[in-house]
């Protein structure tokens, strides 16, 4: 667990997983990791996103090459991001905010899953940022059988997390404050997460891939959605979403 004492954050020998961290929580067990365990918040989409009941069913897997119903992108903007889509708006969801843009996606919204990303480098970075923040939530189990790639790991995570007892107490709350993309292929991408607490900063990195027509949180073979979470005493080599 990432604990924060005095002005700087420090981590105790033995992390607790991210869901358990109300930091992550903001990511929905992402955010960043860092995410709030709550319940899901109604999500206002951006003006020309489209929207699904939460009550009907979503296909968002396609076949090789294809999208799936309902998921229209632009993917021509292939560059390394140099900074955050001019675009992005941020909603509220599972306690926090995640960002949200109509370019880089998450094109569909509503219900527990907010998919569509555009098949580009920026849309691999707001998947990163936006599912497992959505992994915080009630709905976290069809988050994680659409949105996490398919596998051994994935049955890991989900056998870890329904397990799993928020511990009584409360912790600092973290939110996104920016990204760095380590890598990226139309296949896969690593994207490193920082986030911002009270008394400081901290970094964590998650690997996603391209996986029936979407981009989808990839976890280590431990079950873990994201690499350890560092203390970090600077912004330099990010892209702030906030300016």
């Amino acid at each position: 667990m990432l604990r924060l004492l005095g002005s700087a954050p420090v981590r105790d020998d033995e992390e607790r997983p991210y869901w358990s961290q109300r930091s992550w929580q903001l990511s929905a067990g992402f955010v960043a990791v860092v995410l709030v365990v709550g319940l899901f918040a109604l999500l206002v989409k951006p003006d020309d996103a489209q929207e699904t009941s939460s009550t009907q069913s979503v296909r968002i897997d396609a076949g090789p090459g294809q999208r799936p119903d309902g998921c229209q992108t632009d993917d021509s903007a292939q560059g390394a991001p140099v900074r955050a889509p001019n675009d992005v708006t941020w909603r509220e969801l599972n306690g926090g905010s995640i960002p949200v843009s109509r370019s880089a996606g998450p094109r569909v919204l509503g219900g527990p899953l907010l998919w569509c990303f555009a098949h580009t480098p920026m849309g691999a970075v707001l998947a990163a940022n936006v599912i497992p923040r959505q992994l915080s939530g009630r709905d976290w189990a069809q988050v994680a059988e659409r949105q996490i790639t398919p596998g051994e790991d994935r049955e890991i995570f989900v056998s870890m997390r329904a397990t799993y007892v928020e511990p009584a107490g409360t912790q600092s709350v973290a939110s996104l404050a920016g990204f760095s993309l380590v890598s990226y292929s139309d296949s896969a991408a690593t994207v490193r997460i920082l986030m911002s607490f009270t008394q400081g900063m901290a970094v964590t990195e998650y690997t996603v891939a391209w996986s029936g027509g979407d981009w989808k949180i990839k976890p280590l073979p431990s079950g873990d959605l994201h690499t350890a979470i560092i203390p970090m005493s600077t912004s330099s080599g990010f892209i702030m979403w906030k300016v």
